[in-house]
Order: C-alpha cells, then structure tokens, then sequence
C-alpha cells in the first residue's frame, strides 16, 4: 500500500500537484490520468523516490519512503519507464535478470533462487519461450512485456508504469491492462500506471486517479464521478 500526504509535486516554482491525500491500495491496480504535462510521470518519479517531492509524505507499507536506502527502495518499488530496449545481443532473460539486482551479490551473479525468480517472471507475462531472443527482435508489446517481467523479478509490493500501453495496437492495449490488473490482484501489488487510455482504465482498473492541476482526484472506477472524469479528460484532451 502507498499513502501520500499533503503531497506538492513540481518543478522549480511550477506546482503541479498540491497537497494531495490519498491512498493506492495493495492488491489494487490504479491508472493516473491527465493531460500531457499536466504531471503525472512527475508524479510517478515521486512516488518511486526517484525524484523528491516539493512538500508532503510517501509511505510504502507505513514507512516514510524518504527515509529508506536506496537498497531498502530497490526492495519495495519497481518503476518501468517508457523508453524502449532495444540493444542487440541483450536476451530478454539477461533483461529480467537485471531486476534482481537488490538481491544479488557485488559482481550481479545470479543465484539458483534468482535464475527461478526470472523464469516465474517470464512466465508470468506469457514470455516463457522468448527468454533467449533478444531485445532488438521483439515487437513493442513484446518488449513491454519483458520490461513488467523484469519488474515482477524485483520482487517488490509496488509497481509503477509510465503509460505501459503507448505504441500499442488497441487489442495489446487490452491484453496489457488484464495483465497489470491480474498482477495486482492475484500478487497483492499495488500497481499504479500512467495512460490516455481512460475506457481501458474504467473497464480494467479497481482506481482512477485524475491529475487536474493543482489537484489529484482519486475514486474507485465503479464510482459515478468517473463519468465526470471521462467527460472533464475528453475536454482537456481537445
């Protein structure tokens, strides 16, 4: 579980979330809305501990995550970016692999524990019989999917994507929803990802998250206001 509050997000003087409060449950899948620029990959930064908020709290399972090692951070969230591997020569379970970083040894060696934890990883994406072809020779939603794999052998409560479904076609945009949703709720993850695609969010998510700039609504999908939410995001949109 991830709690935030009274949580100011920005840049420089630019506040683009403001004393936000709320809570992203474990075993939850939420999807962060908004327009372009309107702040939430700076969120996500965030609340990955990547970048420092401007003001306010973020705990992870009731721990100030501003107070953990970098260690203790690599053990508790996983955030997948939106940029694209595509390096020749790096299989997709080198990829994976590189998730157990936390866990493994000064030099990187994997252990028999890591190597199982990469090839449940691969298998939990569906990536089983990709495991030695490498990056430069998947298609987007391939790779996407190694990159969530490399994410789950992490092995950690949290997980956070910035916009998972960009590039993809409209069924790879449904495939990877179910599969974020099955993650959260069959792991007890708290999965938390950026996207435009609000009617997959509705359909697919538990949570949305709108940033309105300087305010972060949050509502279950299921509630009315999420009506409200695709109406307020088409006009932004335009």
């Amino acid at each position: 579980m991830v709690e935030i509050e009274n949580l100011s997000v920005g840049h420089g003087r630019k506040i683009l979330v403001e004393n936000a409060e709320g809570v992203f449950a474990a075993g939850a899948c939420t999807a962060l809305i908004g327009r372009n620029g309107a702040g939430k990959s700076s969120l996500l930064r965030v609340l990955a501990g990547i970048d420092r908020p401007m003001s306010g709290v973020v705990r992870v399972g009731g721990k100030n995550l501003a107070s953990m090692s970098a260690a203790e951070r690599a053990r508790t969230v996983a955030f997948v970016t939106t940029q694209r591997v595509r390096i020749s020569n790096l299989s997709c379970a080198s990829v994976v692999g590189m998730g157990r970083a936390p866990y493994t040894d000064w030099i990187g060696r994997l252990s028999e524990a890591d190597r199982r934890a990469v090839e449940a990883a691969l298998a939990a994406v569906g990536m089983s019989d990709y495991a030695t072809r490498t990056m430069d020779t998947m298609s987007d939603g391939e790779c996407q999917r190694v990159m969530i794999a490399r994410a789950l052998a992490q092995d950690t409560p949290v997980i956070l994507l910035d916009e998972p479904t960009s590039f993809l076609d409209l069924p790879g945009r449904y495939e990877l929803a179910d599969l974020l949703s099955g993650i959260a709720r069959e792991g007890g993850k708290t999965v938390v990802y950026s996207t435009h695609e609000l009617d997959i969010a509705r359909d697919r998510c538990d949570a949305i998250a709108l940033v309105d700039p300087p305010r972060l609504v949050m509502r279950p999908s299921t509630d009315t206001i999420c009506r409200i939410f695709h109406i307020k995001y088409v006009l932004l949109k335009n």
